[in-house]
């Protein structure tokens, strides 16, 4: 399972702060069921790629029935070790998670800048559906190419393969690149690998933040990406719609004012907007804070997102976080980075 990203230019081995990985070095991570190596193909002025190279043990896939629904050969024989899916996107929100971020202290200029980037997905799945390629990127504004052969050379009576080698290209963010993956991928392969909570529906908020609302296809994409459980799509969808009409309401109130005042208001309620999420977390802060309590434990705390806005308060001087996912808890200790936490 192979994720290369190339940019293009001038100074183009900064990819490497960007990403937060040495271009002079390979490195490894553990994920779930293999690993995960980072290395870069080419480095030089002009041209840098970054490949994300994930090596699925298919014996523990086996163990973990992943993907299964009725046992049997299937847990043998199967495409995950090789194709695209949640295990990409689990994969990069785990390597390139500052990336995802934005954030780069050494280069904080080029993070918040559009780059001419280009994204190498082998093996995605398409099962015979090559438009949805279309429908589902060129609204993001990448340039698409992708190739399939056939399954045989011997037997053309058997058809095309149901997988493509895709291209993206486009002036993006590399943040924007690497959360529309994150988002996207598991919309071509409906067999996510680990189990979907309440909490899936933030993450998925989280990381469409800015983009989903606007989709031609966020209906579609909010359906496949829950592996079609339709409560958890009807969320999310409706949180969509939410801040799809704020954004309108704000645009129509800004047009009843003169030229330079709406467009200053514009400004203002781009720097204010909240998501709605990010309103609940504010009141809870709110509250907290205001009760004058000094220890919080937090049931459900989810990828710790008001943990993360408790740890700021001076007056807060005790934190527990309790919940039923380990990956939500996984993605809690990196968002809070305990490890570089001081010790009691």
């Amino acid at each position: 399972m192979l994720l290369m990203i190339t940019y293009r230019g001038i100074g183009t081995c900064d990819l490497g702060y960007l990403l937060h990985k040495n271009p002079d070095r390979s490195q490894q991570f553990d994920v779930s069921y293999g690993q995960a190596y980072v290395f870069y193909t080419e480095a030089s002025d002009a041209v840098t790629t970054a490949a994300l190279l994930i090596d699925i043990n298919p014996i523990d896939l086996a163990r973990g029935k992943v993907g299964s629904h009725d046992g049997g050969l299937f847990d043998y024989v199967n495409d995950r070790p090789y194709v695209m899916s949640s295990f990409m996107s689990t994969a990069i929100s785990k390597v390139f998670s500052t990336a995802m971020n934005g954030r780069c202290d050494k280069r904080p200029e080029l993070a918040a800048a559009a780059l001419d980037l280009e994204a190498q997905l082998t093996m995605l799945p398409c099962r015979g559906d090559q438009e949805l390629v279309r429908r589902i990127f060129e609204p993001l504004g990448y340039t698409i190419a992708y190739d399939q052969t056939v399954l045989d050379e011997k037997f053309p009576e058997w058809g095309e393969s149901k997988y493509v080698n895709l291209k993206l290209r486009g002036n993006v963010r590399l943040c924007d690149l690497l959360n529309h993956l994150y988002v996207l991928l598991p919309v071509f392969d409906l067999q996510k690998h680990y189990w979907m909570g309440d909490d899936e529906v933030e993450k998925l908020l989280r990381h469409g933040d800015g983009w989903l609302y606007t989709h031609p296809e966020k209906k579609l994409i909010t359906s496949r990406y829950f592996s079609r459980k339709k409560s958890l799509a009807h969320q999310a969808l409706e949180r969509l719609v939410e801040t799809e009409a704020a954004d309108t309401t704000i645009e129509e109130n800004a047009e009843v004012t003169d030229e330079d005042e709406a467009a200053n208001r514009r400004d203002v309620f781009k720097e204010k907007r909240l998501s709605l999420n990010e309103q609940r977390l504010q009141v809870v802060l709110k509250a907290v804070l205001g009760s004058g309590a000094a220890s919080v434990a937090d049931l459900g705390c989810g990828e710790g997102r008001l943990l993360s806005l408790l740890l700021k308060e001076r007056q807060i001087t005790k934190l527990t976080g309790l919940d039923v996912s380990a990956y939500a808890l996984e993605r809690a200790q990196d968002r809070l980075h305990l490890d570089r936490l001081p010790e009691c």
